[in-house]
């Protein structure tokens, strides 16, 4: 897409080149049967430059190319415009450049908005306290967290406030669906207050992008799902549902930050030697689930009943199963892991992941990480 994009500029660049060259009688441009004045020869020279521009920015991989981009394509319709007879076709040319500025556009846009939304999460989180964990803070937990904590070595490391981490992922949208789409996304965390934001970027065919960001703060959650990231398929907030929905996600997703499950948010009532309950409320939003260990204390799955979209009148039974566990960064936690739904006809497994890469309790806002890679 972006090499066709590159040879269609290019292309049209060149083109006003010409113009610029039959102005001034450098060379014949026998596409332009009228002739063009030396006043109108620079401005088809400034349109070449504001392409050249575009061009050197967009093959660079900077987004900020649509900004000489909108102004090369103003400039080439207008001088289309007066020449419209012969140059007419070029519109077509400018109408695909003006659809990739405005997809551009808007992906720029969308993750700003997860930015500045990340970033006042971060400011209103509270990052001062370094308290060690340690044995005895955790002696009125169940055994089985206990085990838990001991085993993934939280103990004796400072407790997590912030959390930020890389995943690849891979989803099914419907149940039918065969194929997987793969996708890239990004996550943060706050343990006090409770929030997180995550963005994903879903490539559903060569053509078909699409991008999501659920995020849970103050209590409440919010899903949003973007076709080019302009036009929305799913925008879900304001309902309890799923408020609901995104506390119970924020809860499942403490195994990559153990030291949250002596949070006073959380309540645990033991269920057998592998298993305990956890009641999290949070600002008027209250959730309860199960997580299951094995013998050795590490996490197994996480099930609760949960709504899959506003409109349901029932709540779904939803599993996330550890599938690899590894060390990362001095602490245990499930590298791979799986999400499905219990549905009527058969449980549907849509979300497939693998954390690339986490980082815990960090100074400043962290940015998209493009370094190490977790392996193993």
């Amino acid at each position: 897409m972006r090499i066709a994009l590159i040879i269609a500029i290019g292309i049209h660049g060149i083109i006003h080149f010409f113009g610029f060259l039959k102005a001034f009688g450098v060379s014949e441009f026998n596409a332009i049967s009228q002739p063009i004045s030396k006043p109108f020869g620079i401005v088809w020279l400034v349109a070449f430059i504001l392409f050249a521009i575009s061009l050197f920015l967009l093959s660079i991989q900077l987004n900020h190319w649509w900004i000489t981009g909108i102004i090369a394509v103003l400039l080439s319709q207008f001088l289309i415009i007066q020449y419209w007879s012969d140059a007419k076709f070029g519109t077509i040319l400018n109408l695909i450049i003006l659809v990739s500025i405005l997809l551009t556009y808007s992906s720029i846009s969308f993750k700003k908005k997860v930015m500045d939304e990340t970033v006042k999460m971060f400011e209103n989180s509270n990052t001062i306290n370094k308290t060690i964990l340690s044995k005895q803070m955790i002696s009125d937990l169940p055994s089985v967290i206990q085990k838990w904590l001991l085993h993934s070595g939280a103990i004796g490391k400072e407790m997590i406030h912030n959390i930020y981490l890389e995943q690849d992922v891979q989803m099914l949208m419907k149940p039918e669906q065969k194929d997987w789409s793969s996708a890239k996304a990004k996550q943060y965390f706050t343990t006090e207050p409770p929030a997180f934001n995550w963005s994903v970027r879903l490539k559903m065919n060569p053509l078909l992008n699409v991008v999501g960001r659920d995020k849970f703060e103050n209590g409440q959650g919010e899903m949003t799902i973007k076709i080019f990231s302009i036009f929305s398929i799913a925008n879900a907030k304001k309902n309890e549902k799923v408020h609901q929905a995104t506390l119970q996600r924020y809860l499942a997703e403490i195994v990559w930050f153990p030291s949250f499950a002596l949070s006073s948010y959380i309540t645990w009532e033991t269920l057998d030697k592998h298993s305990a309950k956890a009641t999290m409320e949070y600002n008027g939003t209250k959730g309860t689930d199960v997580f299951y260990f094995d013998e050795n204390g590490d996490f197994k799955k996480f099930v609760a009943m949960r709504y899959k979209n506003p409109n349901d009148t029932k709540a779904t039974p939803w599993t996330v199963t550890a599938t690899k566990t590894k060390e990362c960064n001095g602490i245990k936690i499930p590298l791979e892991s799986k999400a499905e739904w219990k549905l009527e006809d058969g449980n549907w497994t849509w979300l497939k992941l693998k954390i690339t890469d986490i980082k815990y309790n960090m100074e400043k806002m962290p940015v998209p990480i493009k370094s190490s890679r977790l392996s193993g």
